[in-house]
């Protein structure tokens, strides 16, 4: 008897073979990326002045129709520019020592930048303007990047759409009748369309890895911990009088998006509170998992091709890819847990829906639960090196009236609960591991073409190695 995985894997390859299947993925900019500006900028082709001007002509090109940037801080950007190149001339050299000197960037509407709105979609609270700015972007400067907004979110950040009545609605540059994803689709729609080469959101339910699957470009959830959110705080809390800002909450990480695994590694980098090491083993001597089934969240035809035909590319390439092992834990549970942590840390311990409210009882042993899933993780990468999986079970969805997981989304023809989907982001979020999100090809879902991605899963503070990974694999399926 045939095992499922089996049966399923056999469907895949017989609908899509190595002969019949363009792999490439749809690109719809040509502009550098971070490294490749700061270093134009270095040689002095480029100026920092003129690096700014660049990105705000491209938005004022292309985002009356993608709606990325919530809010522009063009004027401060342009004083940062001039400011810099005095610098520049005063201290020659001193560009040298700042990997994003005078790099333009944007980062997710709820990263505080002092002096700018920060309401997380909401109407009531556009009052608050950030006194300082969040750690990160504290640190994004000191590696000489330039501001130059922020982009669109959610409400409460809890949507794989970007949409609020305060910024309207983004679109995805790919499809103006798809979303870009949630909830940093606003900063995947932004680097995807090339208005910017980076920047920078946050992951609990597969915030920043969604969108860069649903827009075709890189992102990195970072192992949790590693990059502060001290900064990135609901306004309904930050506005209120003596509040201290937090310094992480369960779950929750700040992670990058670019266009390429370089700038990638560069931020997350530039953004670790702790030195990352990096692993001098090749791709070749490692050992590999592939995850495309998982209980109750099966996979629409639109993702598991494309990943069925990288993942015999990559064999084909000399990569060793196991598709079961026992050392799985149990996913099912996992998705449990992952979702009832989930649901309390966004509402901070108030009821839900239901009414019933988790006590603190009901808190520490989901801690128990994820402890024990660490652990069963670490296990699994004492024999494996990376886990690939897809980031989401479907591509770019359609937009919607109301949230995604109020609804429904569409996989092989039937409806599926919407929060089923969020399966694929917790195999990382759960256990704290990092998971970098590249392209590797296209599928048609719902009648429209669109980029689909793989998430490439590590242990814990292996985030550069996720990342190195990624990059090897990118070569061999496109290069």
């Amino acid at each position: 008897m045939k095992r499922k995985s089996d049966t399923s894997r056999d469907r895949a390859d017989a609908g899509c073979t190595l002969g019949d299947y363009e792999l490439a993925y749809p690109q719809l900019t040509d502009k550098p990326g971070a490294l490749a500006t700061a270093a134009a900028i270095r040689s002095g082709e480029l100026t920092p002045h003129e690096a700014v001007d660049a990105a705000i002509v491209r938005i004022g090109k292309l985002d009356s129709e993608i709606n990325a940037l919530a809010v522009p801080d063009f004027e401060r950007a342009y004083a940062s520019a001039r400011a810099m190149e005095e610098q520049s001339k005063r201290s020659e050299g001193s560009a040298q020592f700042q990997p994003l000197f005078g790099v333009p960037m944007t980062v997710k509407e709820s990263f505080d930048v002092e002096g700018l709105q920060s309401c997380w979609g909401h109407e009531r609270l556009t009052d608050y303007i950030a006194p300082r700015d969040s750690e990160l972007v504290s640190r994004l400067k000191a590696a000489g990047a330039i501001i130059i907004g922020k982009t669109n979110v959610p409400v409460d950040l809890t949507d794989w759409q970007s949409f609020n009545p305060v910024y309207g609605r983004t679109t995805n540059p790919h499809n103006a009748e798809r979303s870009p994803g949630g909830s940093s689709g606003g900063s995947a729609a932004a680097v995807a369309s090339g208005m910017v080469p980076c920047d920078f959101g946050t992951d609990i339910g597969g915030s920043v890895r969604v969108p860069a699957h649903f827009c075709g470009i890189w992102g990195h959830k970072t192992s949790w911990g590693l990059v502060s959110k001290r900064g990135h705080d609901h306004p309904q809390m930050a506005r209120r009088k003596g509040f201290i800002a937090v310094h992480d909450e369960a779950l929750s990480i700040a992670g990058p998006l670019a266009r390429n695994a370089q700038d990638l590694a560069l931020l997350t980098e530039v953004g670790a509170s702790v030195p990352l090491r990096r692993s001098a083993k090749r791709l070749r001597d490692c050992r590999i998992l592939a995850l495309t089934e998982f209980p109750g969240s099966a996979l629409d035809t639109s993702v598991l091709e494309p990943t069925e035909i990288a993942l015999q590319r990559l064999a084909r390439g000399g990569v060793k890819i196991d598709r079961t092992s026992d050392l799985v834990p149990d996913l099912a549970q996992q998705h449990a847990d992952y979702l009832r942590m989930m649901n309390v840390t966004m509402a901070r311990g108030a009821p839900s829906p239901n009414g019933k409210q988790a006590s603190a009882a009901d808190w520490f042993a989901l801690m128990d639960a994820q402890a024990a899933n660490e652990y069963q993780w670490a296990q699994l990468f004492q024999t494996y090196d990376f886990v690939l999986a897809p980031p989401a079970p479907v591509l770019a969805i359609p937009h919607l009236g109301g949230s995604v997981f109020n609804a429904t989304i569409r996989v092989n023809g039937s409806d599926m609960p919407a929060g089923a989907g969020l399966a694929w982001a917790g195999l990382a979020t759960f256990p704290n591991l990092p998971a970098t999100v590249m392209p590797i090809g296209h599928g048609t879902y719902e009648g429209a073409k669109l980029p689909c991605g793989m998430q490439v899963m590590g242990p814990r503070w292996s985030d550069l190695d996720c990342i190195a990974a990624a990059e090897t694999m990118f070569q061999i399926l496109h290069g």
